[in-house]
């Protein structure tokens, strides 16, 4: 069992980020209660890696008996957090001051995409918007197009429901020694900047260009990119030190009078033209017989398809196979208290007699939360 075992965790239903925070929680051990909307009872999927791991209670938060029974599992949870615009969760009654009072030792961890304060506070918006505003979207892509979205991988992903839980973990140690919990804002934009930290660092050194693909890490420079085979298939190098530069040069044969002086930026698109007529000359996987598991700083570039069954990847088991579908396993690691996933995805509402058991109800009372609506 993870290190989180023993640690209770209300999770509001949301989407996207917040699911994957909890994941996260749920992957280290966390008990981790999915609150979901009565109306939503019985849907949900068996095959959304997001919500492994996890209990689902659906329960009708516009109605009294709802709220309060969302605010009994406060007074015995750790944590509970939620990813819905300011001001949502106090107009249900389930603001932090509310749960606070209920048990003064939860963490309340609040994400949102601009953060609980600021004039953009209660604005809509998604990753991109996020991103954009906090300088990681404007350094990604080619200097001859628009910046290129990442995915949702920085500002959702990275800058949220990563931050949110080690915020919570944070806070839950923080706990232990003063006795009372705390309320944790956690903004994509925030997030995504940190994430920059050492680009930001770069550029007030004078090493970071604002320009895209003019840097040593953003697709500039010809031994830090990615280059198409034979076989239409692509191949990535990371051979930034000069050692690993010069395994680079005489793996794939190349003359020092073209490649020399790796580090003059002036000479790096000239290299790099050069250097894809030279990966062109082979597929990836002749490519990979040369190279791959050297000090080259080399990889395939694999798809979501390739990826599980790469030697490397299924010796660790870095991928895992919950209800047929092929996802990625619980990471970090731990050498005791081993990650492991305990329960599938839930559906919605799925253990919510259950959930209300734990609560110390009897088979009357449940009856009629459930024939009231209040649960579903």
């Amino acid at each position: 069992m993870g290190p989180l075992k023993g640690t209770k965790i209300i999770e509001m239903a949301g989407i996207g980020p917040g699911p994957f925070c909890g994941m996260i929680l749920a992957d280290l051990g966390a008990e981790v209660i999915r609150v979901d909307r009565a109306s939503a009872a019985g849907t949900g999927s068996r095959e959304e890696p997001a919500n492994r791991g996890k209990k689902s209670i659906a329960v009708d938060l516009k109605s009294h008996e709802g709220v309060e029974i969302v605010l009994k599992l406060t007074e015995k949870a750790d944590a509970i957090f939620e990813g819905f615009r300011p001001g949502v969760m106090e107009r249900l009654g389930l603001g932090p001051d509310v749960c606070q009072s209920r048990n003064e030792k939860i963490v309340y961890g609040r994400m949102t995409g601009w953060g609980q304060t600021g004039p953009l506070a209660n604005a809509a918006g998604h990753d991109i918007n996020y991103i954009a505003l906090s300088g990681a979207l404007a350094a990604i892509g080619r200097n001859d197009s628009p910046p290129v979205p990442p995915l949702n991988l920085i500002g959702d992903f990275g800058g949220g429901g990563m931050l949110l839980a080690l915020g919570i973990v944070a806070a839950l140690l923080e706990v232990k020694t003063s006795g009372k919990g705390q309320v944790i804002d956690a903004a994509m934009v925030d997030g995504s900047s940190l994430l920059m930290t050492m680009m930001y660092s770069m550029h007030k050194s004078g090493f970071w260009n604002l320009e895209r693909q003019t840097n040593l890490l953003d697709g500039a420079a010809h031994f830090y990119d990615t280059y198409e085979c034979k076989d239409g298939k692509y191949i990535s190098l990371g051979s930034i030190e000069p050692q690993f530069y010069a395994l680079l040069c005489e793996k794939a044969e190349l003359p020092q009078d073209d490649f020399g002086d790796q580090m003059k930026r002036d000479t790096w698109e000239h290299k790099k033209n050069l250097l894809k007529e030279v990966f062109l000359n082979k597929t990836r996987d002749e490519w990979c017989e040369i190279m791959e598991g050297s000090d080259v700083c080399f990889a395939p570039v694999l798809d979501m398809s390739e990826a599980p069954s790469h030697p490397h990847n299924a010796a660790r088991k870095t991928f895992i196979e919950i209800e047929g579908v092929m996802q990625p396993a619980p990471a970090p690691r731990f050498d005791r208290t081993e990650n492991e996933v305990l329960l599938p995805p839930a559906l919605a509402g799925e253990h919510s007699k259950e959930i209300l058991e734990s609560l110390g109800m009897d088979e009357i009372e449940i009856t009629r939360l459930l024939d009231s609506g209040s649960i579903a």
